[in-house]
């Protein structure tokens, strides 16, 4: 089936997107962290100057290995900045910080979408592997009722990937106006560059929505061809 010319034909417009926003992220990441912020603060200061600014006293900011693998907890009230973004005092670091502190404030407003994505979770982790055995078991033994029942699932992970965006460019929107609030950004040139990095992020959630719609797509189409 993976190996079918029409499945590259649904897959590969999707492939060649997460392809590009990959490239696009790491080039706008690369040039704005070697270009310093005035206010000369690191991402670890500035997400602690968010964090009172915020009134988000409940919230801890701890280091986690790797390079672009931050993100907040809302499990534990945690930021969770890498080694990079923390001790870096580059526009790229301020971006990062600020985005992930947006969501450390959608969890204290108790955001609807972000509340809506985080109860999705077990039914995503469980329906991306129920989905594909059920769509092969329905094919193999041609009960194509169960087939669909696979393709529902599936389903499933396409409506995590579109709630997604709204919770992503939310808490971005909010670490624009944080950091021009607080002075911790304060040219244009430093503002481009947060729209720059924090844009190129964003992408790679659309990138995501439009695989996960393409492969809905080709399943569809897959059992739609087999009732026939």
């Amino acid at each position: 089936m993976y190996f079918s010319p029409t499945y590259w034909l649904y897959m590969a417009p999707g492939m060649l997107l997460v392809m590009f926003t990959s490239w696009y992220v790491k080039s706008a990441y690369k040039k704005w962290s070697k270009v310093p912020a005035r206010s000369r603060i690191s991402g670890h200061e500035a997400a602690q100057r968010l964090i009172t600014r915020a009134g988000l006293y409940g919230v801890q900011i701890e280091a986690v290995r790797g390079k672009m693998t931050d993100h907040y907890d809302p499990r534990s009230k945690t930021l969770r900045l890498s080694q990079g973004v923390a001790q870096g005092a580059s526009v790229a670091s301020l971006a990062i910080a600020a985005h992930e502190l947006g969501h450390a404030m959608q969890d204290s407003e108790d955001y609807l979408p972000l509340k809506m994505r985080a109860a999705m979770v077990p039914m995503v982790n469980i329906g991306s592997y129920l989905g594909w055995i059920l769509i092969m078991a329905g094919l193999f033994f041609n009960f194509i009722n169960i087939a669909w029942l696979g393709v529902a699932f599936f389903a499933g992970g396409a409506l995590f990937a579109l709630m997604t965006l709204p919770v992503e460019f939310d808490a971005s929107a909010r670490a624009k106006k944080l950091l021009a609030e607080t002075g911790i950004i304060q040219t244009e040139e430093e503002q481009r560059g947060v729209n720059k990095v924090l844009n190129a992020a964003a992408l790679t959630y659309v990138a995501a929505l439009v695989t996960a719609v393409l492969q809905l797509l080709y399943y569809a189409s897959l059992l739609s061809g087999r009732r026939r």
